[in-house]
């Protein structure tokens, strides 16, 4: 049976990867897709996962508009990133599709109210806000939650959005903190893995090579999303960072880590987001959390390659 998963989005380029992975991907049944604002607004963020899901043919996924802001803070959006449509790159036609009716929350809390205990794994791409919102609402269904798999944090590459902190966390560090104190089980993707999944020319260009509308579109996205990231680390590419949640639900073989404490930093502005993993369990809290530590570079881009291939 395939794996029964919600995608909690932002889209972005990256995220936009990632949910093509996933729609190419048998394995996997995306029960829905839930945005919420982080790279860009909400507006956007809504508008840029239909386009993906008529980019890859698959208008029947429905999409939620989720929240608009973090819990407590002003939103942070990340347009100096991703563009200033969160998906600039290429020029693809404004969405068709409709959203659904309900809130991304309603529909987090009664989808996993109405299945079997342990049978949803949640999959939180951007800011953790409609997920702590939803278990604040409603704490009984935390335990219903087979699993949460999500990209956010660091331990020792630390911030890319302050000198502590990643931008997911730092954008709605108190969601995080409720997530994390949740008592679900947790898989972390921090930006230590994902700044192994660099694009380089070749794997670029292998996208491109597919000759397809969603290969090109894929090729545009990270030729695009890389220029920031090698100016700013001066490395040979970009990190698909949000691509990586996927993969692992397709191969966790690809990935390495460790069962370890994570607490989020909601009290310090010099540290506001920041994740402290006791990667080297040097206290006594109780782990929390898997926290990847290390990728299979080549193995991830043949994957995301293979299914790309497909739509």
């Amino acid at each position: 049976m395939p794996r029964k998963i919600i995608i909690d989005t932002d889209p972005g380029q990256d995220d936009a990867v990632a949910l093509l992975l996933a729609l190419a991907s048998p394995e996997l049944e995306v029960l829905g897709i839930t945005c919420v604002a982080g790279n860009v607004p909400l507006a956007l963020t809504t508008r840029n996962a239909r386009v993906v899901c008529e980019l890859a043919g698959k208008t029947e996924v429905k999409i939620f508009a989720g929240c608009d802001r973090p819990m407590q803070r002003a939103l942070v959006t990340a347009e100096y990133v991703h563009g200033k449509t969160g998906l600039d790159g290429i020029a693809l036609p404004d969405p068709t599709m409709a959203l659904q009716d309900a809130h991304a929350v309603d529909f987090i809390i009664e989808t996993l109210r109405d299945l079997p205990e342990g049978s949803v794994t949640l999959c939180p791409l951007g800011p953790l806000t409609n997920i702590a919102t939803a278990f604040t609402r409603a704490p009984d269904i935390v335990p219903k939650v087979a699993e949460i798999v999500l990209m956010g944090g660091a331990y020792f590459e630390v911030g890319n959005t302050t000198p502590a902190a990643e931008f997911n966390i730092y954008v709605d560090p108190q969601a995080a903190e409720i997530v994390f104190k949740s008592g679900a089980p947790l898989v972390v993707m921090p930006l230590d893995v994902t700044h192994k999944a660099l694009t380089t020319r070749a794997r670029i260009e292998a996208f491109r090579a597919l000759g397809t509308r969603v290969g090109n579109a894929v090729a545009s996205w990270t030729d695009f999303f890389e220029r920031f990231d090698m100016a700013k680390y001066g490395s040979q590419g970009a990190p698909l960072h949000d691509p990586c949640v996927i993969a692992y639900l397709l191969n966790p073989n690809l990935f390495e880590g460790r069962h370890i404490n994570v607490e989020i930093e909601t009290r310090s502005e010099l540290t506001m987001g920041m994740t402290v993993a006791d990667w080297w369990r040097v206290t006594d809290r109780p782990a929390n959390a898997l926290f990847m530590g290390s990728l299979d570079a080549d193995g991830f881009y043949t994957l995301l390659t293979e299914r790309i291939a497909r739509l």
